[in-house]
């Protein structure tokens, strides 16, 4: 009895793949066959392959979905080919769009924790929230939904986000029925790397968005009104978010933060970014020049490109750009991953956004000290707009613990590097990065990096003691052996040096004429005005009227926005002081900047 019934069984196993191998090629042939009908009769028509996006089947349940058995028809699998001349529209999933998802006036909040780019990623959110229909609210009280931007690169942040959420949850739960249900998410790194610890043990989050499902904002809201946890993490290959225009969350300011790239392939050990954010991908140079357009137009006076790794930027998007060139990188440096080739890189962003509006500065961070040929130190150095200062994370000074790290360069390598870059633009400020107590660092490994600190000499510094994160190459391989006592004693050593030598190196600039960006009242004070330097130095001065330029003695007020000349008396370790001397622009102070640089380079 069982081999009659499993004798046809195994039959119409075999008929049913024979069949499904002939259909499949069947629509492979046919596509095949339209898209060359298509490029024949539309020359320079480039097709490409959407996401698949089904219409409604005719027995589908049209007020809730498709009923149980009903599948995609052909016909769902041939797109109707564009009209003669049109751009062929490139649209999303509609689980990914939000389309058809109204926000109705519900109120939204959001709060931001970390780095720059959990800036943008709350603008990108804010735009997607904003064309659904959702109003921004300036507090959390009368709020139908707060959504804290998380970061989780270091313990003690994402300690202060859990402590957050635990007041959150405190005021949700103190709200009366007849007031507005509150709604918390959490967006970003924190919602993709801690999913379980958030959904399960803590309970005190209704929506998970990661960094690369905020399209998905809309529908994720409108599951927690009904009482469902709604969850997205997935990670995707080639989301940028490129036609997403961020609304900016204080307008009021002069600078912003654009989004050039997104995701991270270097692997360092300690880091988590590549499986919170993804592999690296660019995103297409015309939207960003579009965006710093828009910004310029809209009085923004100062712009920072942002990415993980933001100058091994690489635009491949365009289909008449051919070279296949690979990327250079600084001399002595290496990469885990296969070099790249092809794309408009770096230095033909950093060319075309400075080419914007003259009088608007261009800054990036966080780039990567491997990705600095000679072309964009060049190009840093030539334009008056694009800013001398540059970030160059060191994180260790010794070779060994670099090695530990996986960062492809040695100590030499990396001193060698700050020399060229020295040599090719006079006086440019350097910042960095430092990790304390890294995996089993000697006192001879700390002793390196203070000595790295001291002949280096960084205006600006961001120095942490190493915090393990799961996931990472270092939590699996390499032992956190490190006390926290001794981690905590390196990073208050590194801390002293730093603050000598910066202090030092401000010091120089006494006596000299710094173009400062006023960004507005001082922290301290309303009777002072605090600023940015060409070399991202904080710089405070009197709140005073000065001459609206160097040659007139008309006076007029100082205002956010406005670059102002101004005379450095004092510096510290963190920031200068002075007196503004006049109004001014970015190009006519050019030639003077330049001129101080090169003393300050000489040691004049």
């Amino acid at each position: 009895m069982s081999c009659a019934v499993a004798l046809p069984t195994a039959l119409a196993m075999r008929t049913f793949r024979a069949v499904n191998r002939l259909f499949n090629v069947s629509v492979s042939r046919f596509r095949e066959q339209f898209e060359a009908g298509l490029r024949a009769s539309v020359p320079g028509t480039v097709v490409r392959h959407r996401q698949y996006r089904p219409e409604p089947h005719p027995s589908a349940n049209t007020s809730g979905g498709r009923k149980a058995g009903t599948g995609p028809s052909l016909r769902e699998f041939i797109r109707r080919a564009p009209e003669h001349g049109a751009a062929e529209e490139e649209v999303p999933p509609p689980y990914l769009s939000g389309v058809g998802v109204s926000g109705g006036g519900r109120r939204v909040y959001f709060e931001t924790y970390g780095c720059q780019m959990n800036v943008n990623d709350t603008e990108i959110a804010w735009s997607i929230l904003q064309k659904n229909g959702y109003l921004k609210a300036s507090s959390c009280t009368e709020v139908n939904y707060i959504n804290i931007v998380s970061f989780n690169f270091r313990e003690k942040a994402e300690q202060t986000i859990w402590n957050r959420l635990k007041q959150l949850a405190s005021l949700k739960s103190k709200r009366t029925k007849s007031q507005v249900p509150l709604k918390i998410g959490i967006l970003g790194c924190m919602a993709e790397r801690l999913k379980e610890e958030i959904l399960e043990k803590e309970k005190l989050v209704d929506v998970l968005a990661g960094p690369d499902s905020y399209r998905d904002l809309p529908r994720l809201l409108m599951v927690a009104e009904t009482g469902q946890k709604a969850v997205n993490l997935l990670l995707s290959l080639d989301e940028t978010y490129a036609d997403v225009m961020p609304v900016q969350i204080n307008s009021e300011t002069k600078s912003a933060f654009v989004s050039v790239m997104r995701g991270c392939n270097n692997m360092c050990s300690y880091c988590i970014v590549p499986f919170t954010r993804g592999r690296e991908r660019s995103r297409p140079i015309s939207s960003i020049v579009q965006e710093i357009r828009m910004l310029s137009d809209q009085g923004v006076k100062e712009v920072t490109l942002l990415g993980q790794n933001v100058n091994s930027y690489c635009d491949t998007s365009e289909v008449t750009f051919h070279m296949k060139e690979p990327t250079h990188l600084s001399r002595g440096f290496s990469t885990i991953y296969r070099n790249k080739g092809g794309g408009l890189r770096f230095a033909d962003l950093l060319d075309q956004v400075s080419r914007i509006d003259p009088e608007m500065r261009i800054r990036f961070t966080s780039p990567h000290p491997k990705d600095f040929p000679d072309e964009v130190l060049q190009l840093i150095q030539e334009r008056a707009n694009i800013c001398k200062q540059i970030h160059l994370p060191a994180q260790s000074g010794s070779t060994a613990v670099l090695k530990a790290m996986r960062r492809g360069y040695t100590r030499e390598a990396y001193l060698e590097l700050v020399e060229h870059i020295r040599r090719i633009i006079p006086g440019v400020s350097l910042s960095s990065d430092f990790i304390a107590g890294f995996c089993e660092e000697t006192e001879d490994d700390h002793l390196q990096t203070i000595s790295l600190l001291r002949r280096v000499r960084y205006n600006v510094g961001y120095l942490f003691a190493y915090s393990m994160r799961k996931k990472t190459h270092s939590y699996h391989r390499l032992q956190d052996s490190i006390p926290a006592i001794v981690k905590q004693r390196r990073l208050e050593e590194l801390i002293t040096v730093f603050r000598e030598e910066a202090a030092k190196l401000n010091s120089e600039l006494i006596g000299t004429e710094q173009l400062v960006l006023v960004e507005g009242a001082s922290k301290r004070t309303k009777l002072e005005l605090c600023g940015r330097s060409d070399g991202n130095i904080k710089v405070i001065f009197p709140n005073v009227e000065v001459p609206c330029d160097s040659s007139s003695g008309m006076l007029v007020p100082i205002r956010s926005g406005d670059y102002i000349s101004v005379q450095i008396t004092s510096a510290s370790s963190q920031s200068l002081k002075g007196t503004p001397i006049c109004h001014t622009t970015l190009n006519n102070s050019a030639k003077l900047i330049a001129k101080q640089l090169r003393a300050v380079g000489s040691g004049q």
